[in-house]
Formats: structure tokens, sequence, C-alpha cells
């Protein structure tokens, strides 16, 4: 009877995770950065102009750690 084999980590796969998960890490900052200057200028027309690219910004940046976080699990098991 022969051992069952072990699956090892796939390296690349791996790596492209974890690059998606630092890719994440600067879009949350822009994102917060962005709705900030939003909440900051209600009277004048700015809050229209920073608001809708903060919200695209956080929506981009929560499907980066999604798929960052998947392909890990992915690699690992």
């Amino acid at each position: 009877m022969e051992p069952p084999k072990q699956k090892h980590t796939d390296k690349t796969l791996l790596i492209k995770g974890l690059k998606r998960l630092a890719l994440s890490i600067p879009v949350i900052i822009l994102s917060a950065y962005l709705i900030r200057l939003a909440v900051i200028n209600k009277e004048n027309l700015p809050m229209y102009i920073f608001t809708i690219p903060g919200i695209i910004c956080m929506i981009l940046a929560i499907y980066l750690i999604f798929i960052g976080i998947r392909t890990v699990m992915r690699s690992i098991f």
C-alpha cells in the first residue's frame, strides 16, 4: 500500500493571488480618500465628482480582495 500523495502549494498561483491582494491596498486607500473628499465638500459640486469614483474604487477593492483570497486558497488546496 503506497502512501497518499500530498498536494503541494502552487507557488506561481500563490504569488498571483498575493499580487492581487497587494494591489487592493492602494485602491482601498484611494477610495477612502475620495469618499472623504466628497463628505468634506457637501455643499459644492465636487461632492458628486468625488463620490462616484470613490464608490467605483471601493467596489474594485472589494472585488480584488475576494479574487485574491480565492486565488490564494486555490493555490493552497
